[in-house]
């Protein structure tokens, strides 16, 4: 297969990726009034991975999973773990515009992270751009604005942020020691962790009394107690774990056959649809804070990536691997 067939295969496994992430993440906040966090992450990360054990035997069989850096992929998957649990538990209270904006400040922290931890050279054109996309963070955290006229707290602000930066750290430590895998074989690794993790939730918390007299969104949807799924609800709990799979598996996909430097741009259609499934789902719209955090982060980090491949440099994708 030639150079531009396998880049234009990427950029299509990239765009089907984004477009089940956006869906997966509107179900996970339309749901997030009734059910507890983990109990919706055991049950897509349990179809998903029932799923993409399917796609692994297709690509190869289960000899796949041998690897000789097991607490490496472990390191990582709770990595993304950390990452996704922060970013689901700050939809359920925020505006899925806003959170996805902040989340897409980890390209610009895999920039800064890149120079004490991989000794790259970074100039002053992609540290001047990381430095607009950090000012969009700071304006769409509002540091104007009191605690008494804010419907969220500062934490709840922060928690998009420590998303994006617990995947930019997963993808920094992937770079500096190296991996090669195949895509449902990777996929296997963050689905089974997810799985491990939202288990030892529900085992510590899955009775719901430590979300007992809480006020706050979001952790209230992080320690709820488990429920019996509704009728209606059911579907939408199986279509978490199909687009669970697909995720995992069109992402890794495509960054295994195309170069980052294709594929990466194309991430950030994440956004405008963040932006489309919050007015048509959920009647929200940007306010004039957000729309220009929105706009400095997306464009810095498009900068950084387009300055990066005209200098022919490695680059990471940004962080819509939500698992």
């Amino acid at each position: 297969m030639s150079t531009r067939d396998t880049s234009t295969l990427g950029i299509l496994f990239i765009l089907i990726g984004v477009m089940a992430i956006s869906v997966n993440d509107m179900l996970i906040k339309q749901l997030s009034g009734g059910y507890p966090l983990h109990q919706l992450v055991f049950t897509r990360s349990a179809i998903g991975l029932i799923l993409t054990l399917f796609m692994l035997q297709f690509e190869g069989g289960w000899t796949l999973l041998k690897t000789n850096r097991p607490w490496l992929h472990l390191l990582r998957a709770l990595m993304i773990v950390i990452s996704n649990m922060s970013f689901f538990a700050a939809i359920a209270v925020l505006p899925l515009a806003e959170t996805t904006a902040l989340f897409f400040a980890a390209p610009l922290m895999i920039t800064l992270l890149s120079i004490p931890i991989l000794g790259e050279k970074v100039g002053p054109m992609r540290l001047s751009a990381v430095l607009v996309g950090f000012v969009g963070v700071l304006i769409m955290q509002r540091p104007w604005q009191s605690m008494a006229d804010s419907d969220v707290s500062r934490l709840v602000l922060l928690l998009p942020v420590l998303a994006a930066l617990t995947y930019a750290l997963n993808q920094v430590m992937t770079r500096k020691l190296g991996m090669s895998s195949k895509a449902s074989a990777l996929a296997i690794y963050i689905q089974a962790t997810f799985i491990l993790v939202s288990a030892i939730f529900f085992v510590v918390a899955g009775d719901g009394r430590f979300a007992e007299g809480v006020e706050n969104g979001a952790v209230i949807f992080l320690l709820r107690a488990w429920i019996w799924p509704a009728t209606a609800d059911i579907p939408l709990l199986i279509g978490l774990g199909f687009l669970s799979a697909i995720v995992g598996y069109c992402l890794g996909q495509a960054y295994r056959i195309s170069s980052a430097a294709t594929v990466a741009p194309f991430e950030y259609v994440g956004l405008p649809l963040a932006v489309f499934w919050g007015f048509v789902i959920f009647g929200e719209l940007p306010d004039i804070a957000v729309t220009v955090g929105i706009l400095l982060i997306m464009g810095a980090g498009l900068f950084v990536f387009l300055r990066e491949r005209m200098l022919a440099r490695r680059i990471t994708r940004p962080p819509n691997t939500r698992g």
